[in-house]
């Protein structure tokens, strides 16, 4: 399982580099499938975002220990 996790996270860091990039390449105009890729690489940033901000507030109310 270990021979499987580098190449696929090597992977991920790709596509968020790669996004990061069609980012900053749409601030100064870049062809139409750039836009359409750091539209998208914003969009997952938000949802993720959401999600977190989620997870954190779910996780503070169980922290009580009878004090």
């Amino acid at each position: 399982m270990g021979d499987v996790a580098v190449p696929v996270l090597l992977g991920i860091l790709a596509l968020a580099v790669g996004g990061c990039v069609c980012v900053v390449w749409a601030e100064f105009g870049g062809p139409r499938w750039v836009r359409a890729v750091a539209t998208a690489t914003i969009t997952v940033g938000g949802v993720l975002r959401f999600f977190e901000k989620g997870s954190r507030r779910g996780s503070g109310r169980t922290g009580g220990d009878g004090d």
